[in-house]
């Protein structure tokens, strides 16, 4: 479980192809602070550290990881923001992240607003129900809030140290996010989908 509380960023440095899975060297700040076998947040996607070489660390995804996020367009130089899982012990700054990704999202338009950016995003309108207005999502692992919310696209305001301080300074149009929908609105979605009172 995590918060969307990005806490650094990771660059890929190398991708091994083995068989339907991709696994990934990553260099950041806090590698040499994971354990092997710990879950760590990488662009919103719960991965285990496999393996860790001082200011460096191994993950593999999976063909179902690799279908439903953008980690099969990663490459050698991808900047990815990383989070380690949430400490009962702390505040809960952003919100319940499972880093189980549901969809992608591409951008589609990036508007400076003086001192701060918003950015629309276009999603799968299958995921439309899961969306409301002022509600949580988490974009590339980030939490944000939503607004603009229509049945395929919506839009999130970026505040400078979110800008400055996660892989949202170098997306550019056209470019895929991972998106996990709040899980509680998710509970919610399949319970009414069974027909049982919430």
């Amino acid at each position: 479980m995590f918060t969307g509380i990005i806490e650094s960023s990771a660059k890929v440095l190398e991708v091994i192809t083995s068989g339907t899975n991709k696994s990934f060297w990553l260099q950041s700040a806090i590698s040499d602070q994971f354990k092997v076998d710990q879950s760590v947040s990488h662009d919103g996607v719960c991965l285990t550290v496999e393996a860790i070489a001082e200011d460096r660390h191994r993950v593999t995804a999976i063909l179902e990881t690799l279908e439903k996020s953008n980690l099969g367009k990663w490459e050698a130089g991808t900047i990815v923001n990383i989070e380690r899982c949430l400490q009962m012990n702390g505040r809960l700054d952003g919100h319940f992240v499972q880093g189980h990704v549901d969809t992608t999202g591409t951008l589609q338009e990036i508007k400076e607003m003086d001192g701060s950016w918003q950015l629309t995003f276009s999603y799968p309108k299958t995921f439309a129900h899961l969306m409301i207005e002022k509600g949580s999502i988490s974009m590339n692992g980030i939490s944000l809030t939503i607004f603009n919310v229509t049945e395929n696209t919506f839009s999130v305001a970026i505040i400078p140290y979110t800008f400055n301080h996660t892989n949202i300074r170098n997306m550019r149009t056209g470019d895929t996010v991972n998106l996990e929908f709040d899980v509680v609105g998710k509970y919610i979605a399949r319970s009414l989908e069974l027909g049982r009172n919430i």
